[in-house]
Order: structure tokens, then C-alpha cells, then sequence
């Protein structure tokens, strides 16, 4: 029997903030830039492995509609974080798609993102042409881990 995934509904929460200014294409992207296991085959086809933390480390950018609700949020955050870096909390939250198999059952796949920070100040730009990506702020942050829950 051939398999279906129907994808909608996801949802965006970082420190009880549920997100819902998203702009257009890939609004959010999160992505784990380092292998979370190494290995090395020496001599005599000796193979040593190692766990490597850093794979724990998740990127995570964020496409807003520029100067929504979510932007002022998020804006709001990073004024937090640079005016006492090492006071602020680090930010937590979930990400979750909501994946339903053609059949009426739904799974939820789902980031518990913790540990995080704003990693880069929004670029700003302008266009006379009329380019929409004028009207959109990303913000990147960086999360020390983000689990994956599939249930």
C-alpha cells in the first residue's frame, strides 16, 4: 500500500509566543550544521567513533512580514539580549508540522527547541521596483539543542 503526507498547520512557539506573521516561500528553516557522529578507520581497518556534541546545535531563521506583531516580538528579544546579554534567559519553544497520511490520522512532528539566542541583527533593505522581499525581516537564532518528537 503506497504511503501519503498531507503537511499544514504548523505552529511556532518560542517563549509562549505563538507565531503567526509568516511570510511568503520558507518561512522557517531549521537546519543542524554539524554531524552528531564522527568516525576515523585507522590501520588495519580499525575504526574509532565518536559522539560529537556540537550536532546537537540547531539553526533555526524565521521569515516575518516586516514590522507585524511577531517583528515588534522579536525585536523586542534581541533589544533584551544586547543590552544584557548575560542576564537574558535563553529562549525556548516549540515547532511542530502537523502531518496527516491521507486517511484521516494526523502525526505530529515536532522541534523542542531550547537554549536559545538571537544570533544576527534583521537586514533591512529597499527597493523601487517594487520588490516584496523589502517587506520581510529574518531573524537567525541559534538553539544549543532541538530534539525531534514524532507522535
Amino acid at each position: 500500500m503506497s504511503q501519503a503526507a498531507k503537511s499544514g498547520n504548523d505552529s511556532l512557539v518560542i517563549n509562549q509566543h505563538i507565531f503567526a506573521n509568516f511570510a511568503d516561500g520558507d518561512y522557517c528553516h531549521l537546519t543542524y550544521p554539524n554531524k552528531v557522529s564522527v568516525a576515523k578507520t585507522g590501520k588495519n581497518g580499525n575504526t574509532i567513533y565518536a559522539q560529537n556534541a556540537m550536532g546537537l546545535l540547531a539553526n533555526f531563521s524565521l521569515r516575518l512580514i516586516r514590522g507585524s506583531t511577531d517583528d515588534q516580538y522579536c525585536q523586542q528579544l534581541l533589544n533584551l539580549q544586547n543590552n544584557n546579554y548575560a542576564g537574558t534567559a535563553l529562549l525556548s519553544g516549540t515547532y511542530v508540522k502537523v502531518i496527516g497520511d491521507g486517511q484521516g490520522n494526523l502525526i505530529n512532528d515536532t522541534y523542542i527547541l531550547g537554549g536559545g539566542t538571537i544570533e544576527q541583527i534583521p537586514e533591512g533593505k529597499s527597493n523601487a521596483e517594487g520588490d516584496t522581499v523589502q517587506s520581510v525581516v529574518e531573524y537567525k537564532f541559534v538553539f544549543a539543542n532541538a530534539p525531534r518528537v514524532i507522535a
